[in-house]
């Protein structure tokens, strides 16, 4: 009661933030009528004057008012559209590293246009991330007009793009790209060898398009990179023969958590099968170390047949499984689930099993969001997520008035006992409003469900369009087209994202429509009908009432529905929006539907009758905060483990571009060896120890296996008053004698290029291998919970000791190989050229034969066998022919690979 007369009295803080804008706001305004005064190159003129004064020290709040006068200005003469006050005001939350909640139809694209130019006045380039690539190209060659009115250049990242067009692309000012596209590419480029392959320089302001979907929705899965390891299809296959098998007995299902896991019933029947199979050998049952790996791929198949559905979870296309975003319903074409799980679905599926990945790179969207120096976003519903916004990112939530007023009516839901009424009463009710001409959007929760309510409205005899992860290509004209006057589409969630649904149609692509089917007719004659046509059909359809937004399923996430709703009443027009619900529905069965249950039978509900009533939707959104809050501490914890490789990742990326920045690394490369011997010295010649203790053959052997010098170091052990220091200095001189030669023979800048790049390859092997050993640390650390022991601390330090392994071994590869370059004789390099002239030609036979296939060119093992021998007289079977090739050279049978993974491997 307190607080609701405390708010009255002094606003809500959302108010005090709308109310701090508005004297920003009038100052825009009042500076309307001068930029009004300005030619084009007025325009452009005043852009140039402002990046002089950033460059001289001014503040960009300073410059606020009138970059965002500019700004409204160029948009009206390029676009035709002049910005809304409550336009420009979320333009200046963005600005201050706010999300701007705005409904849907405000106008967010536009409003983006206002902290970018902005903030471009800094040279440091500003990122426009939206959900898909579609959205990308529209926004950025839609306000590419906007920015060159006020002379700065826009560009548009997007997969598979040519590497000039997208170093270009990173080059300007403003930068359109999705957030899958922004991540891969910082993964990649920090796996460059060389500073000029570098795209994204820097990091300084990014502005989220549906800021909720790609940080918090998108956020639970990290982007990785990675590479095929061994191929093992048949593992798959012979398990997932088992799993049909299985009985409800055999495993425990936990709805609530996606959990599923085998009984003590189910354990016994594997280890029958598996042995039955010849998969589990006599004698070995699934509790022993050695059946690990066959006990993890039992248990991809039991939660790819049981938490894995088709047409909801995934679609199969063209012999490929591809994943559905369970948020926007969209397809995720190249995204595949890690921990053989993918293949295991594709087994289920009977498709071709691709092999396992291992990880080369990733990152969370968490971690990479995090690298800007400011964030901002937008979206429609971001609210009911404020907490995680502020915790996660730094971001405070704020709710911009909308222009209009809300027209929309939102009916309370309607409860019935079975889905099957509740399917009934849908399309009777579809029936209805399309018999008045009110449009008609049905909001369904996957593929399956979205086809099944398609058929019952054909088989009624509604004409109707179906936009899922099917239709993904049409996905912008049917959303266009959902507006207009008694049409009815079912959708989805992906339907929420980036196209307006405009009352009578979107006038554009009527007009577009029109043109394409008369191309002889006169384009301006043609836009006038169909504008007056238009109009005709947008009052129709708010006389019908507007929109209709039906959806027939309540989401574990109040935001998605809320996004839905939003479709309805955009920009003050009419609208309506219910929610239809049964007691089978997923979120009633799992979360609460018992008491609901007794409720309905007490009251005695009959065949096809709903209960409707405010607490109803009390309860069900009580139900959903507690979902949200679950999966919030589930992000929480998995962004809490993740920190850990994140702050390992930044000192590894950092070092690799220092490296590529440094012109000289030889005293790097001096340091590194002059530990190694440290390190080499203390081992065999322990301190305290006396000369007859020392063990002179094994530091003998090392000095050659790992510093490639043969030196008397018994003779020198025999020496009086030689101590370990002495050791140690005379291997440094030594060692340093050896690379002062390869550097003369190699010639200094050469060798500076060889140590770079060996450096460079040392550091992204060792960091593969280092992600592995922390993804198999991370599966297992949490057992140590049943000892009171903490897993997030002993992960935390156990990766600390793995790193400090990491950079030891990076120091002794890395002086192990240089130590063993050398450089070729006139005959190898002539052999060498060679082969690669014929692997070349190959290649470029394989390219153009499958081009045309978009098939990935490959050198094949053919490719390699037919290279002519580098060493005369080469015979596989006798070692003696080979010559003394290093460990690092190419191996003397003409392979092309290296000597230690061909003839030199060690068995």
């Amino acid at each position: 009661m307190l607080g609701k007369i405390a708010r009255k009295v002094f606003g809500t803080p959302n108010d005090r933030k709308i109310k701090a804008t508005r004297p920003l706001v009038e100052k825009i305004s009042a500076l309307e009528s001068d930029f009004e005064k300005l030619d084009d190159a007025g325009l452009i003129a005043k852009t140039e004057e402002f990046k002089k004064r950033v460059a001289e020290g001014e503040s960009l709040d300073a410059l606020l008012p009138e970059a965002f006068a500019n700004c409204r200005e160029a948009a009206k003469r390029a676009l035709g559209l002049r910005a809304f006050d409550t336009q420009l005001m979320g333009g200046i939350f963005l600005h201050q590293g706010n999300i701007a909640e705005m409904k849907t139809g405000e106008g967010k694209t536009l409003v983006a246009t206002f902290p970018a130019y902005l903030n471009a006045l800094t040279g440091r380039g500003v990122h426009i991330v939206t959900v898909n690539d579609y959205l990308a190209k529209r926004d950025a060659e839609w306000m590419s007009k906007v920015y060159g009115a006020l002379g700065m250049t826009t560009g548009v990242v997007y997969p598979r793009q040519p590497d000039d067009e997208k170093k270009a692309a990173y080059a300007s000012d403003i930068t359109y790209a999705t957030n899958n596209e922004l991540g891969f590419d910082y993964l990649r480029d920090n796996m460059k060898s060389e500073l000029s392959q570098i795209n994204q320089k820097d990091h300084y302001f990014a502005i989220v398009d549906e800021v909720d979907s790609i940080l918090i929705d998108e956020a639970r899965t990290p982007l990785i990179i990675s590479g095929p390891a061994d191929d093992r299809s048949e593992l798959y296959v012979g398990i997932d023969k088992l799993i049909p098998d299985l009985t409800d007995e055999h495993f425990s299902l936990d709805e609530k958590t996606r959990n599923v896991t085998f009984t003590d019933e189910g354990n016994e029947f594997l280890e029958q099968n598996l042995r039955a199979r010849g998969m589990l050998p006599e004698g070995q049952t699934l509790y022993d170390p050695e059946s690990t790996t066959i006990v993890h791929h039992v248990n991809q198949g039991l939660r790819a047949h049981k938490l894995f559905t088709k047409d909801k979870d995934y679609i199969v296309r063209d012999g490929e499984v591809v994943l559905i975003d369970e948020f926007t319903g969209r397809m995720m074409a190249g995204r595949r689930l890690s921990d053989g799980l993918h293949q295991a679905i594709e087994a289920k599926e009977g498709c071709q099993i691709q092999p396992e990945n291992v990880t080369l790179a990733s990152v969370t969207f968490q971690n990479y969001f995090r690298l800007y120096d400011k964030l901002g976003g937008m979206t429609g519903t971001a609210v009911t997520e404020a907490e995680e916004f502020m915790e996660i990112y730094g971001l405070g939530v704020v709710e911009v008035p909308t222009n209009r007023p809300i027209a929309r009516i939102d009916d309370d839901d309607a409860v019935y006992r079975t889905a099957r009424e509740k399917y009934e009463a849908i399309v009777k009710q579809i029936g209805e409003s399309h018999a008045k001409g009110q449009p008609v959007l049905v909001g369904t929760t996957s593929i399956e469900k979205s086809e099944m309510l398609s058929q019952m409205l054909t088989a009624a005899g509604h004409k109707h369009n179906v936009l899922n992860a099917r239709q993904h290509e049409q996905e912008a004209q049917i959303v266009a087209d959902a507006g207009k006057l008694g049409a009815v589409t079912i959708a989805t969630n992906m339907a929420g994202r980036g196209t307006d649904i405009k009352l009578g149609g979107n006038v554009e692509f009527k007009i577009m429509e029109a043109i394409a089917a008369d191309p002889d007719g006169d384009p301006e004659a043609i836009r006038e009908r169909i504008e007056t046509e238009h109009k005709a059909d947008e009052q129709a359809v708010k006389d019908a009432g507007g929109l209709y937004v039906l959806a027939t399923e309540r989401h574990e996430s109040r935001r998605i529905d809320n996004q839905l709703r939003g479709r309805s009443g955009r920009q003050g027009d009419p609208g309506r929006s219910s929610f239809y619900l049964s007691l089978e529905d997923d979120l009633m069965r799992i979360f609460g539907s018992e008491r609901l249950e007794k409720v309905l039978s007490t009251l005695g509900m009959k065949e096809g009758e709903a209960i409707v009533h405010p607490w109803v939707n009390k309860s069900l959104e009580r139900a959903q905060a507690k979902v949200e809050g679950r999966n919030f501490d589930i992000r929480k914890q998995l962004l809490k483990f993740d920190d850990v490789m994140n702050d390992q990742r930044k000192v590894i990326f950092s070092q690799r571009r220092e490296i590529m920045e440094a012109k000289d690394l030889s005293e790097i490369v001096q340091d590194m060896r002059h530990e190694v011997i440290d390190d080499l010295v203390d081992t065999y010649a322990p301190p305290k120890a006396y000369a007859d203790q020392w063990n002179v053959q094994g530091l003998y052997a090392a000095c050659i296996e790992k510093l490639g010098i043969d030196v008397p170091v018994m003779g020198w052990a025999e020496e009086d008053g030689v101590d370990q220091d002495v050791i140690r200095e005379r291997l440094e001189d030594a060692s340093d004698k050896l690379m002062a030669e390869k550097a003369e023979a190699f010639g200094p800048d050469t060798m500076r290029q060889i140590e770079k790049q060996v450096l460079l390859q040392t550091i992204d092997a060792k960091w593969r291998e280092h992600l592995l050993t922390l993804e198999h640390l991370r599966s297992v650390v949490g057992f140590r919970g049943y000892a009171q022991r903490d897993p997030l601390n002993e992960y935390k330090t156990e990766a600390f000791q793995l790193f400090e392994g990491l950079l030891e071994g990076l120091r002794e590869q890395v002086t192990t190989q240089l130590s063993q370059v050398r450089p070729m004789t006139e005959e190898e390099q002539r052999a060498m050229m060679q082969q690669l002239a014929q692997q070349q030609a190959k290649l470029q036979q394989a390219a153009q034969q499958a081009q045309a296939a978009h098939e990935p060119v490959l050198p094949t093992a053919e490719d390699s066998t037919e290279a002519a021998p580098l060493v005369d007289g080469f015979d596989e079977t006798n070692p003696d022919t080979w010559g003394n090739p290093g460990r690092n050279d190419p191996c003397p049978c003409g392979s092309g690979n290296k000597f230690k993974h061909c003839h030199g491997r060690l068995t």
